[in-house]
């Protein structure tokens, strides 16, 4: 059962509500979040069929296979120029810069690439923070960027399997800076990333890029029937990913707030004592806080999710197929067995989102697809105005997810079972770099509503 976080729960004959209470001299109708719950927006399924799925069956799952090597590295420029303003990143935070890996640390393969080619290792520099603004932590947003020379060589051998291949798409961060990341060393958390600069980058991509109607709240969208609901599906439907997008990103830096960086005894820790942060969540979520629109950020969340299990359902046939090399035999074979699992338990879902439904007409159909794929574009391209290292890397990483599962959804042309059953898909690739972001966005997502369920049954 779905417990609404920070809900206290009220049991009655007739049915259960999840309610969330703030303070004794609040009423119920301001503070509860009984709009969490029923069916998805745009969607068949329920909440509490999604709470149970993921919570239950592919959390544990997704959340383990994105620890195996194959999902591990991501490949991300982190240093181009923001397209669309003056660059304020450098100042974003106090101490900008990344660990970089030394020279003596490559691998004689790797070295020759150090200032260019397909893989790059340059080094980054100290960054001057004297115009920064001062509302962040100076050591939050530490991004490590170590790599080990086992696992540069290892690259090595990746890189030369993924050169025999033929691809159809292209990638977005090839390039002379960029470089492999661990994600595993550069966890989603709050980096103390926030400020005019953040909130830039969120109402860029809002007001900028988002269908919407007039009536906003703020860089929001209301949603009042005469608000989300007016619009055609297709609109609706990139306004609830961005805004999912959004509301998991949010829960992330809930559930992995900097709680204190002295252990007890005031010993200082080299990481800080992190876990959920309560008010945190209430200023980013209560409906006393948001003007209401709260809970429906996280229906959003619950949307985001069925659409990118929807695309990983239509994706399996490929998915199935794919080797997921990486050069050690034992792995590559634990890992194709853990992806296959996982795939097949998406295929139990239920109640999956029906693309169909999007884009049928003629021209203005076309047009209006057209709209879609070049506003996600801006929005990806608005991730390198992110001001924080390790904020613009997970960024990246789930934008690209998203698009990738955009990608499938809409790829008309490709008949998966058909393409499966000949053993090769002669109209559709995807990248490694694209595989990697979907996996990892969907355990992100995955993440998000467990850690929702989590927050609720601590409360209880």
């Amino acid at each position: 059962m779905h417990f609404c976080t920070l809900c206290l729960i009220l049991w009655t004959t007739v049915a259960s509500v999840s309610c969330i209470f703030f303070g004794a001299d609040k009423t119920i109708n301001e503070l509860c979040f009984c709009k969490l719950q029923g069916k998805v927006d745009d969607c068949n399924c329920t909440i509490d069929a999604v709470d149970y799925f993921n919570n239950k069956k592919a959390y544990p799952r997704i959340s383990s296979l994105v620890l195996k090597d194959y999902f591990r590295f991501y490949k991300v420029n982190l240093k181009a120029k923001c397209p669309f303003w003056t660059d304020d990143s450098r100042c974003a935070m106090r101490y900008c810069n990344v660990k970089p890996c030394r020279q003596s640390d490559l691998p004689p393969v790797y070295k020759g690439f150090a200032n260019g080619g397909d893989v790059s290792y340059t080094l980054s520099k100290n960054l001057a923070s004297d115009d920064c603004e001062q509302d962040t932590n100076a050591e939050l947003s530490f991004l490590n960027t170590t790599l080990s020379a086992s696992i540069m060589e290892d690259f090595a051998a990746w890189k030369a399997y993924d050169d025999a291949q033929d691809y159809y798409c292209q990638l977005p961060d090839v390039d002379d800076e960029a470089e492999y990341v661990d994600l595993t060393l550069n966890p989603e958390r709050f980096t103390g990333y926030k400020g005019k600069s953040a909130h830039r980058i969120w109402n860029s991509i809002y007001m900028e890029n988002c269908f919407r109607p007039k009536n906003s709240y703020g860089a929001y969208i209301r949603s009042s029937k005469l608000n989300v609901a007016g619009m055609c599906l297709e609109k609706r439907v990139f306004y609830r990913v961005v805004s999912g997008l959004h509301a998991s990103i949010n829960l992330h830096l809930c559930a992995n707030y900097l709680l204190s960086e002295r252990e007890s005894y005031g010993i200082i820790s080299d990481t800080g004592r992190w876990g959920k942060n309560f008010k945190e969540f209430e200023r980013r979520f209560s409906p006393a806080m948001t003007d209401g629109e709260g809970p429906q950020w996280l229906r959003n969340l619950y949307f985001v999710y069925s659409l990118e299990l929807r695309a990983l359902e239509k994706a399996a046939p490929y998915l199935e197929q794919e080797k997921y090399y990486t050069g050690r035999e034992k792995e590559d074979n634990e890992t194709v067995a853990a992806v296959n699992d996982f795939l097949r338990v998406v295929k139990t879902f239920p109640e999956h989102f029906n693309e169909s439904a999007m884009f049928q007409g003629g021209d203005s159909a076309k047009k209006l697809k057209a709209d879609f794929k070049s506003h996600f574009r801006n929005i990806s391209r608005i991730m390198d105005c992110v001001g924080c290292d390790k904020c613009k890397l997970w960024g990246k990483l789930q934008i690209q997810g998203l698009g990738t599962a955009l990608k499938i959804l809409f790829a008309d042309h490709v008949d998966f079972e058909s393409e499966a059953q000949k053993g090769q898909f002669s109209t559709f690739r995807l990248r490694r770099s694209e595989i990697v972001a979907l996996f990892n966005s969907i355990a992100r997502l995955s993440s998000s509503i467990y850690e929702l369920d989590q927050f609720g049954l601590t409360m209880r």
